[in-house]
């Protein structure tokens, strides 16, 4: 039976939909793998359904879109424990060994080690974290919005930052540095660019300023040390 659902947002990479969820079931078979795709991207969405259950969402893929997916993949999905995924992901074995073994400690956010984000392996951030679901939906990823997963006013990056850094500041964040998922991305070098990634970067700028701009939010809710 699924203890975690693995979401996975996607656009205009069909060649990645395979790898992923071989990936993922050759770690585990306790993991719900979900796919969430734009319209219109044909190429993705039949890949997708070749080898996982997929969503197809109703808007077009701008500003906010991954964060969107996610929410709308945590919507419809209904696992205690939840991990905000992507295609350019590999699963190293006994991740959720080490995830169910960190969700003792009643965390509501539980961060993964990525193997290459200085802060991830520092213990201070996660790019693809596990949320729990009661965390969500009673206090939210976003501060002042119960049931909310990221925030969506960012254009892509920041997201992952909003996140643990709200969870920090209330004393619900543990990294559990065994839980290896592997990011495989072109400024670590083990994967290509492409025109994902490139509109993932475009207004990086303006994301960190928004999120400097936030920080007053999970401040305010830091717990005493």
């Amino acid at each position: 039976m699924p203890v975690i659902d693995v979401l996975v947002p996607v656009l205009n990479r069909p060649a990645n939909a395979a790898r992923v969820a071989n990936s993922l079931r050759d770690s585990t078979t306790a993991a719900e793998l979900l796919f969430v795709c734009s319209p219109r991207d044909e190429a993705e969405i039949d890949a997708c359904r070749m080898v996982a259950e997929t969503l197809v969402v109703g808007w077009e893929p701008g500003p906010g879109d991954y964060a969107r997916k996610i929410q709308f993949g945590y919507d419809n999905t209904d696992e205690p424990l939840v991990l905000l995924a992507a295609d350019d992901l590999r699963f190293r074995p006994g991740w959720l060994e080490a995830v169910l073994a960190a969700a003792e400690y009643d965390a509501g956010v539980i961060g993964t080690n990525d193997l290459a984000n200085p802060s991830v392996l520092r213990g201070s951030h996660s790019t693809h974290p596990v949320v729990r679901r009661c965390y969500i939906d009673q206090r939210g990823g976003v501060v002042g919005q119960p049931g909310q997963v990221y925030f969506e006013g960012y254009d892509h990056q920041c997201v992952d930052s909003e996140l643990c850094a709200t969870a920090i500041a209330r004393g619900c964040y543990y990294h559990a540095f065994d839980a290896v998922i592997e990011h495989l991305h072109p400024l670590w070098g083990t994967a290509e660019n492409g025109a994902t990634y490139e509109k993932s970067r475009r207004r990086t700028r303006e994301d960190q300023r928004l999120f400097d701009s936030r920080r007053f939010l999970w401040e305010r809710e830091a717990v005493p040390a």
